[in-house]
């Protein structure tokens, strides 16, 4: 049997015991045999309750082991049937739950994981909308006050913390993963290569990088900007784990995936790309949260917990996955798990690149639709210090109702999340009526949503008047570009 089984006196003395129950407590049946249930398990009482009748044939427990190891068992107990006058047995079926709590506990990690994603992503949108209100108010304050060094430099010091702010928000929203990623063909082991020199200065001299690639690797379809910071941020933990210097391995290689050989990746192939330290490693408790955000064991002001939430995140993101293995004696190994690019990959990598575009400075009719009212404010002042003529709208509805009114409207400004109907939800309107006209999606999230026209230029919060600008002149060229195909 697979299942544990053991038959009893009413003593609760093991009188059999068959091979898999002998494999639960690591112990032979010979000696088994003669010793007490009770002693086998860690809390009796239930035992006790089903032998005297006062709970139901069925209830959980926790096996002891040799070493003292717990293992979490379901036993049934039943009263065998024997003659007239014969000594009362019973009868216990013993059942494994150790998998089925694996299976839950990562059932409830992920569902927590997921919960704290969304929590992040809503409260970085609110974040960058908050950003957008002050950066895009310091920058048309500075055109509009006398020069002078002192102001001049505490409004640096105001836009220099909304940079920071911002910075702050996409390693957030990349563990919510909602961040804008540009997906490109990477070659790995160039771009780590490339960024020795950097990732060394950063760690120092005590703790000397050692490359170890496998040759030749195929390229990885990944951002490499997102990329690079990853490693660093990877590197740097593992010099953290060594505050006495040490060796940290930066390793990368091809590994075709089969299905279900590792959690949470398809089959296919894959670039491993590993950091390994020999430092001070983490305990299983910290292990389970150390991808949390805003989890940390460092000091205060010596991190914000979002460094491996950031690379979690963004191998997901990319199709991938990032696993953790860490002991206290054993010290760190980081794997980011990459999908290789293939052709299809190439073509589509080629077709979401950004390319230059020449600044339209033509005045135009623009609509700006925000809930809002300081995002739409600044917009609008934005646009009209551009030379613009603005109309500006409160929600989706009152944007469609000024469309009617306004035929002439020359290019659409619109955010995202939006009481009773969407940006996106929005633009499919506007869309069925004039198919031609040029739209701006300005969100505070970083990705575009999935349902959004591929001809929408996508405008991440905060952003300058330089980049409305350059979002302008792509709208205008994606929309002329789409008046050609269709004609």
């Amino acid at each position: 049997m697979k299942e544990g089984a053991v038959t009893l006196n009413e003593d609760c003395i093991i009188l059999y015991a068959n091979r898999s129950f002998s494999e639960l407590v690591d112990q032979p049946s010979g000696r088994l045999i003669g010793s007490c249930l009770y002693d086998h398990v860690v809390d009796p009482a239930p035992l006790e309750a089903i032998l005297t009748g006062e709970q139901p044939e069925t209830t959980e427990v926790t096996l002891i082991g040799a070493d003292e190891r717990l293992t979490p068992a379901n036993m049934s107990i039943v009263e065998l049937q024997v003659e007239a006058g014969a000594p009362r047995m019973f009868c216990s079926i013993v059942t494994d739950l150790t998998e089925m709590r694996r299976a839950e506990d990562t059932l409830r990690q992920v569902q927590k994981m997921d919960a704290v994603g969304q929590l992040t992503g809503g409260v970085a949108h609110d974040f960058n909308n908050l950003l957008m209100a002050i950066s895009s108010s310091l920058e048309m304050l500075e055109k509009r006050i006398p020069h002078d060094p002192q102001t001049s430099r505490l409004i640096e010091n105001a836009k220099q913390g909304t940079r920071r702010g911002a910075a702050l928000t996409q390693r957030m929203l990349a563990f919510a993963r909602r961040q804008d990623l540009k997906a490109e063909r990477v070659d790995l082991a160039a771009l780590i290569q490339g960024m020795t020199e950097l990732v060394q200065r950063t760690l120092g001299p005590t703790w000397p990088l050692e490359l170890e690639f496998a040759d030749p690797l195929p390229p990885v379809l990944a951002d490499a900007n997102q990329l690079e910071m990853a490693l660093l941020n990877l590197a740097v933990n593992a010099r953290d784990a060594m505050p006495d210097g040490g060796p940290i391995r930066v390793s990368a290689e091809r590994v075709v995936v089969a299905a279900d050989q590792i959690e949470a990746l398809a089959p296919g192939t894959f670039i491993c790309l590993g950091v390994i330290d020999e430092g001070e490693g983490m305990d299983a408790d910290t292990l389970a949260r150390a991808t949390e955000p805003f989890f940390t064991t460092k000091g205060v002001g010596k991190g914000t917990g979002l460094g491996l939430s950031m690379v979690h995140g963004l191998a997901k993101q990319l199709g991938g996955t990032f696993v953790l293995q860490s002991s206290p004696t054993a010290g760190t190994t980081a794997r980011l798990w990459l999908p290789a690019a293939n052709s299809i990959d190439a073509e589509y990598s080629e077709s979401v690149t950004k390319q230059t575009t020449p600044i339209d400075s033509r005045p135009l009719k623009i609509l700006a639709v925000d809930d809002d009212f300081l995002i739409r404010m600044n917009i609008a002042d934005m646009l009209q210090d551009m030379g613009h003529t603005v109309f500006e709208a409160g929600s989706a509805e009152e944007a469609l109702e000024t469309l009617q009114l306004q035929p002439d409207v020359e290019l659409l400004i619109t955010d995202q999340a939006m009481p009773n109907m969407t940006g996106t939800e929005l633009i499919q309107r506007v869309t069925n009526d004039r198919p031609s006209l040029p739209i701006i999606l300005a969100t505070g999230y970083g990705e575009l949503p999935t349902n959004s026209p591929r001809e929408i230029v996508k405008l991440g919060k905060p952003f300058s008047e330089e980049d409305l600008a350059a979002a302008i002149a792509r709208a205008l060229a994606s929309s002329m570009l789409a008046q050609e195909r269709a004609g």
